[in-house]
């Protein structure tokens, strides 16, 4: 089963997408937006479609303290929206500290600033996609 993994930002939208048999994780893309969810569904659509996945897991942010904030109530609309609009189940999967990870780990890697900025996003959201497929596995 193939899962796409999403981390949403408030400017970008990280992408991650496993193998066909749902073990191994691989960041994909990352879309620029201005805040248009409606626009950010349909493009999700498209890669549903066209990868064949069959489940969604989307970031949740949570406070450090297990609250949830502005963005967890923004990520639980997201995935409201999600689940109507491509009709495939969206599960939800603790985000904390994933960004902080990815960058880490392109830090590690040699990446400069400003090649990390551009795939930061989208290895979150590799980290949020592998930690649930562990998780299922």
């Amino acid at each position: 089963m193939r899962y796409l993994g999403l981390d949403l930002g408030s400017r970008t939208l990280g992408i991650a997408v496993s193998d066909p048999s749902g073990i191994i994780a691989s960041n994909y893309q990352v879309i620029r937006h201005q805040e248009e969810y409606d626009e950010l569904i349909l493009k999700v659509k498209e890669i549903v479609e066209e990868l064949k996945v069959e489940g969604i897991v989307l970031g949740f942010p949570k406070n450090m303290n297990n609250t949830v904030g502005p963005k967890g109530e923004l990520s639980l609309a997201f995935q409201k929206k999600l689940e109507e609009e491509i009709g495939i189940p969206v599960y939800l999967q603790d985000e904390r500290l994933t960004t902080k990870t990815a960058t880490d780990i392109l830090i590690k890697g040699n990446v400069s600033r400003k090649g990390r900025k551009k795939v930061v996003d989208s290895v979150a959201a590799q980290i949020i996609l592998q930690s649930f497929l562990d998780r299922r596995n």
